[in-house]
């Protein structure tokens, strides 16, 4: 049953936001914009809140939900998202429900009759179930505090997750005029925000855009050199036993790398559309409620994953956008403490993705905004700047070096590659762009094969004017020369790179051409390994690591016993704050982060005792 009880939480009339946010949910203080946000949606007004992920959005609704008169609605996509906050706002009592295709006729009509009693505080649906003629009367029948629409870039089909049952949306206004709306997400680029803002009729709303910025990520893009081997090196030497996601885009690379990596000792497990249900679900199941597992998976897993100790996120293939990039990231190191996304980046994945765009149905309008969002994320790749300065300024946020991306902590070289890139593109043009990179290379090289005599290619000019680079060089000047827009690949040529107009100013002399300099030393690995991990360190106080795995072997029975994922009882963060303090006290356990009255009443005596007993 996914009713929680019906006790009402005691919520005097006179309560303030603080109140709640330190008494329910163990917060001695709200971040950012939290307070003002929700003093304007307590107050009746509409928002529009642009806010990272792990930076709190669920709060901005979620107090205004208690301390308004009736339900508060939550619009949400996935039934996994519904469960694990249910799940979560259950052990802090909260009255919650959610409304979705796993509950059978006599659960859904008790929540109903919950929602018509007022018994509910929130209540969790998709956005198709809420556009259903009943479900509307039922909400009519009821006396509703407010409507949440969560993910809500979901309704922008510039987007990189557009669902289309969320352009109805805007119903809740017409049918609802006086109740407040807030809309929330994490990623949003200004045209998405606008897009939002026009099809949910949020004109009229107050937008919040907090930062976009998550500090505890450290940011690391490498040239894809044997990709497998380099996240198995990642994976082993900076977050071995670590929770992480591995994102590949086909079926059939999520499921030979998982099993590659399960052959190499890590705890792997492929998730993609195209298993079964009851696998899926199993998958997702370890995932949530284990420690150290690794999720190899395509997008189609993530953005119902609310755990919060998730190390690591690394991609072996380019994503589509930037807003993919930082959604998919922002997946890592939700609970603010450190974390990692690592991307490997090749010429074939520039391909592959131009491909799929020119293969899409879309009209050329359509085409010509995806080409625009992948050459951004070109520029986030081949920066020799700051990562994150790039990636906040497509967000239209300022900022300075972070001094914690791979271009901050080992700057890459850079160097005049203008007559390296002159070579390559009369290359690409006496062949006849016909052909890919690695016949152009050899060409270069002057190195004779079949092809380069079948073709006739050996009695070129162009033939061995390169031989002063080698293979990898070439390689990475090549791809350089995609992602400055100088050559594309045609896919109906499988691939064979082709001249730009901006190639011709560039052929002529009129143009100088500056590139990373890529540098990797034996065995394909990169040379930034050892900055990143001499820059890992933390002053903070370090949790007692024996009483910190204790406390988790604890948490781990008690999640089993009632069924929730193993976060849903304690952060790792939370659990940690009790290691390195080793309360004596229940006020000294009350005063720890994520530890609120009821979690204290249910849990306090059993972690002292645990604490006492070691």
């Amino acid at each position: 049953m996914c009713l929680i009880s019906l006790r009402n939480i005691a919520v005097p009339p006179t309560s303030s936001p603080l109140h709640l946010l330190t008494t329910v949910f163990g917060h001695p203080a709200f971040r950012g914009a939290q307070a003002e946000i929700v003093t304007h949606v307590t107050s009746g007004g509409d928002a529009l809140v642009l806010m990272p992920t792990g930076g709190g959005k669920s709060l901005c609704y979620q107090l205004p939900a208690l301390l308004r008169d009736g339900t508060a609605l939550v619009v949400s996509p996935l039934i996994a998202l519904m469960q694990d906050q249910v799940a979560a706002l259950k052990q802090v009592g909260v009255r919650a429900a959610f409304l979705n295709s796993t509950l059978d006729g006599r659960e859904a009509n008790a929540v109903e009759r919950a929602l018509r009693s007022g018994e509910l505080d929130l209540l969790y649906v998709a956005p198709e179930r809420l556009m259903m003629p009943r479900m509307l009367e039922l909400l009519e029948e009821s006396r509703i505090a407010l409507f949440a629409i969560d993910e809500a870039h979901c309704v922008s089909q510039w987007g990189h997750d557009f669902r289309p049952e969320y352009l109805q949306l805007s119903v809740l206004h017409e049918r609802f005029p006086d109740i407040p709306r807030i809309a929330l997400t994490a990623t949003a680029d200004p045209q998405t925000r606008d897009e939002i803002v026009l099809r949910l009729a949020l004109d009229k709303a107050r937008v919040f855009v907090s930062s976009f910025d998550r500090p505890n990520i450290r940011y690391t893009i490498v040239d894809k050199n044997e990709a497998r081997a380099q996240l198995l090196r990642f994976i082993q030497e900076d977050h071995a036993g670590d929770a992480g996601i591995v994102y590949c885009l086909s079926r059939k690379k999520v499921d030979e790398t998982a099993a590659w990596l399960k052959t190499q000792g890590v705890r792997a497990l492929p998730y993609h559309a195209g298993m079964d249900t009851a696998a899926r679900a199993k998958h997702q199941a370890r995932f949530q409620q284990e420690d150290g597992i690794v999720v190899v998976a395509t997008i189609a897993f993530g953005m119902g994953i609310d755990k919060p100790d998730v190390r690591f996120v690394a991609h072996l293939d380019l994503p589509k956008s930037i807003e993919g990039y930082y959604q998919e990231t922002g997946r890592a190191g939700r609970d603010g403490t450190p974390a990692d996304a690592w991307m490997a980046y090749g010429l074939g994945d520039v391909v592959q993705q131009q491909r799929m765009i020119d293969m899409s149905e879309g009209g050329e309008v359509f085409k010509r905004v995806l080409r625009t969002k992948l050459d951004a994320l070109l520029g986030l790749c081949e920066s020799a700047g700051c990562r994150r300065v790039r990636l906040l300024d497509y967000f239209g946020e300022p900022s300075v070096a972070c001094g914690n991306c791979d271009n901050c902590l080992d700057p890459p070289q850079t160097w005049d590659a203008t007559d390296a890139a002159r070579k390559a593109l009369s290359c690409i043009y006496r062949t006849g762009q016909r052909f890919g990179a690695v016949h152009l290379i050899d060409v270069l090289r002057g190195k004779t094969t079949d092809r380069t005599t079948q073709w006739g290619h050996n009695k070129l000019t162009v033939f061995g004017i390169g031989a002063d680079l080698d293979e990898a060089m070439w390689r990475n000047v090549f791809r350089q020369l995609v992602a400055l827009g100088y050559a594309r690949p045609d896919h109906e040529a499988y691939g064979a790179l082709q001249l730009t107009d901006a190639s011709r100013p560039v052929l002529k002399g009129e143009v100088s051409v500056e590139m990373r300099r890529v540098v990797v030393v034996k065995g394909g690995k990169e040379k930034t390994a050892k900055a990143r991990r001499g820059a890992s360190s933390s002053s903070a106080a370090q949790p007692n690591t024996a009483l910190l795995d204790k406390l988790k072997d604890w948490r781990y029975v008690e999640a089993q016993a009632q069924s929730v994922p193993a976060f849903v009882i304690f952060h790792d963060s939370t659990l940690a704050g009790i290691a390195a303090t080793n309360p004596k006290t229940l006020d000294a356990l009350a005063g720890i982060s994520g530890i609120g009255a009821k979690k204290l009443d249910r849990y306090g005596k059993a972690i002292l005792e645990l604490l006492h007993s070691t």
